[in-house]
């Protein structure tokens, strides 16, 4: 990574520049003008709310690292997005989108497990020298991450006693490549239908729920006034407090009473935000509380969620890749063999693009990007994200050991 000292370290300079560039984007993507509507044609305005403030880090202007903007966007928004996004949300509707959503979060899960060594294998003989030695024990920790998320990347790391170096390498890679694939998910989310239309999939489950959606707030939709916005906010960081208060009180004591929890992520305080967030605003979807969707609240935790993008891309320093070369080469080849086997099966079962990316980012990027995903295709689909994410923190101690086990035997 890069030492160069950084142009702008203040956040709330920093935070400034993301709501400007966040305000260009939604400005020239709903422009009349020729050249804006030719150009987003291509290229999703979500896109560009990632890849634009990951140009910022990568060329030194700020520092996403140093920063606490992704820490404040990630605890205090998304759980508040979360909680927005689930007020308007049919729990049965959702389970009713069927076992496709789940199948292709478990091949997500084993193009993983097999992607790693495959990767290994392929390009250990060529580089030989780069990719000898331990540095299969730091691939471990990538695909605890991948997999489940920061606990159960540590997790391996002391399972398989990986040296500071090799980490530090292994966490570049780690979030070059994700972030990356994240930026290609979010492209085919924009050309979901084509996608779909190709492989023959059956959506009439998803767009059931997203007319659900549409059809309450087009019946009760009406001009918020200042109390909505204040009833709006009291709901969103009011279940926020209480999930931070009730995860400071639950970590400590399954540290103390349950240690061996740590494995399937129970000790990570963000584990419990986001679940207990997500519960408490599926919870008042079905009390009164449900009526704010029609002055806005949903939409309100869109901008959190594109907040929280902006924040995410950047952590992502483009120019790293010219650091370990043979390294972000095994981890490209990793995840393409992750979205090859993704690709097949969802053809094979003719499942809609929607489980394939949520499913693929719910094990990739967890809790804090799987909603970003599935609300790529709509707002109201993206407790789906969520749901899968946790899924994953309980997988990930389990898949990383046995890619773990595996490496080992195809090492060079």
């Amino acid at each position: 990574m890069q030492e160069t000292t950084v142009l702008i370290t203040n956040d709330a300079v920093v935070l400034g520049i993301l709501a400007v560039i966040l305000g260009l984007v939604f400005y020239t993507s709903h422009s009349e003008n020729r050249y804006c509507k030719a150009f987003y044609r291509y290229v999703p305005a979500l896109l560009l709310c990632y890849f634009l403030p990951s140009l910022l880090n990568s060329f030194g202007i700020i520092d996403g690292e140093g920063s606490s903007l992704y820490k404040m966007a990630s605890r205090y928004l998304l759980p508040a997005s979360l909680v927005l996004l689930t007020l308007s949300v049919d729990f049965k509707a959702i389970l009713g989108l069927g076992p496709k959503a789940l199948i292709m979060f478990l091949t997500g899960t084993a193009g993983i497990i097999i992607g790693g060594p495959l990767a290994l294998l392929m390009l250990g003989s060529l580089y030989p020298e780069a990719l000898g030695g331990d540095i299969w024990r730091g691939m471990t920790t990538i695909a605890g991450s991948w997999i489940g998320g920061g606990a159960n990347q540590a997790a391996m790391k002391e399972v398989f006693n990986v040296d500071g170096s090799i980490f530090s390498v292994m966490i570049t890679v780690d979030v070059i490549v994700a972030n990356i694939w994240m930026a290609v998910l979010l492209f085919m989310a924009s050309r979901a239908s084509y996608f779909d239309h190709k492989t023959g999939a059956d959506t009439s489950a998803i767009r059931h729920l997203q007319q659900k959606i549409e059809q309450y707030h087009a019946e009760n939709a009406r001009i918020p006034q200042v109390t909505d916005l204040i009833l709006i906010l009291a709901v969103a960081f009011g279940v926020t407090g209480l999930s931070h208060l009730l995860a400071d009180l639950i970590v400590p004591w399954i540290e103390r009473e349950a240690p061996h929890l740590e494995m399937y992520s129970l000790t990570s305080s963000f584990f419990w935000i986001v679940v207990i967030a997500t519960t408490v605003g599926l919870l008042l979807s079905g009390t009164k509380v449900r009526k704010l969707e029609a002055v806005g609240a949903s939409k309100l935790g869109t901008v959190f969620l594109y907040v929280l993008v902006a924040t995410i891309g950047m952590h992502m320093d483009v120019t790293a890749i010219l650091d370990y070369p043979e390294m972000f080469l095994v981890g490209i080849v990793w995840m393409a063999c992750h979205a090859g086997l993704m690709l097949f099966v969802a053809r094979l079962i003719k499942a809609p693009l929607f489980y394939m990316a949520v499913g693929s980012q719910a094990n990739v990027g967890g809790a804090a990007s799987a909603p970003v995903v599935a609300a790529a295709f709509h707002p109201s689909l993206a407790p789906v994200g969520v749901l899968l994410a946790v899924l994953g923190y309980g997988l990930g101690t389990y898949g990383a050991y046995i890619c773990g086990l595996i490496l080992q035997q195809v090492a060079p």
